[in-house]
């Protein structure tokens, strides 16, 4: 089961966003939909009707999505490799090229479709909503990694900081564990020699790949519009991932935390997931405004918000 599961922020394109991805990569699903509830006040009137969560899957991994409105804006931070293996498929780069083409349309080019040292088969891509993608023929001969795994770029001031943050999260979830580790040699300026050029690690059954970038055209860091949610099984866990990921209280809001190094993160509770999805609307409609009001998720105050 997955534990960690990405969240993109959108402004107000959230339903066209999950809709293009769902009809774009093999195996994909929408699982579910919960929409704001009309009349709501404050910081979210206005968005009665769009998408409070969408919870869909691409391949196999599972997404969630939210209409945010303009507050965070996706930017290649957080990207998503998306591997194509030919040991498995024998049409493997031709569709990494029709996926490509695709994403191409109205996006942006990162890095350029083509042969690498480390891939017969690469391109970076933003599309576009704004996601970064990077597709990459796999080595036939490396060891097997999933489909899609979420990739953070360690830019500005926690340039450098890639290994030691895989690290961190290594230590915070009981069975983490790190893969490779690749680093920067000498005369590849501006990145500087021994820090990350690519590592992975293992968290909850799920890898996920970090990298660090000096180069001063990235101006671009973590934020909220690209985070990765943890789902706990009760409060205990909950309080857990709080205390262990939580480093600025000022960013403390309905869930959400961001660790030292600027990657957001929620920590939500399973039971809450249930409650907002009864099909009481009166009930699951106090649950959503008792959420808002939380910093960290309190299990018993929803319990109580949804028994009025």
């Amino acid at each position: 089961m997955q534990k960690i599961t990405p969240c993109l922020w959108f402004d107000n394109n959230c339903e066209e966003a999950v809709n293009f991805y769902t009809s774009l990569f093999p195996n994909s699903r929408i699982n579910s939909i919960k929409r704001y509830p009309e009349g709501m006040g404050g910081p979210m009137e206005g968005m009665g009707g769009k998408i409070l969560t969408a919870i869909f899957t691409l391949d196999d991994l599972t997404f969630q999505a939210l209409d945010g409105g303009p507050i965070f804006k996706i930017n290649p931070s957080i990207s998503f490799f998306v591997n194509f293996d030919p040991s498995q498929n024998p049409n493997a780069e031709a569709d990494l090229d029709a996926m490509w083409t695709k994403l191409a349309e109205g996006g942006v080019v990162r890095m350029e479709l083509q042969e690498y040292p480390f891939s017969k088969r690469y391109g970076w891509i933003e599309d576009r909503f704004g996601v970064n993608w990077q597709l990459i023929l796999t080595d036939p001969e490396g060891e097997e990694r999933p489909r899609m795994i979420p990739s953070l770029l360690f830019t500005k001031e926690v340039a450098g900081k890639a290994e030691e943050a895989l690290n961190f999260y290594v230590a915070i979830f009981k069975d983490g564990k790190m893969g490779q580790v690749a680093k920067y040699p000498a005369g590849m300026e501006p990145e500087k020699e021994g820090t990350t050029m690519f590592a992975e690690a293992k968290l909850a059954g799920q890898w996920i790949t970090a990298m660090d970038s000096a180069n001063p055209g990235h101006t671009f860091s973590f934020n909220e519009a690209v985070s990765l949610s943890i789902e706990t099984q009760d409060q205990a866990e909950t309080d857990y991932f709080w205390e262990k990921l939580s480093f600025s209280p000022e960013n403390e809001q309905c869930g959400w935390v961001k660790d030292k190094f600027g990657v957001s993160w929620q920590i939500i509770p399973k039971r809450m997931g249930e409650l907002l999805s009864d099909p009481d609307q009166e009930k699951s409609n106090r649950v959503l405004q008792a959420m808002l009001q939380m910093k960290k998720i309190d299990i018993a105050g929803l319990e109580k918000a949804f028994n009025g």
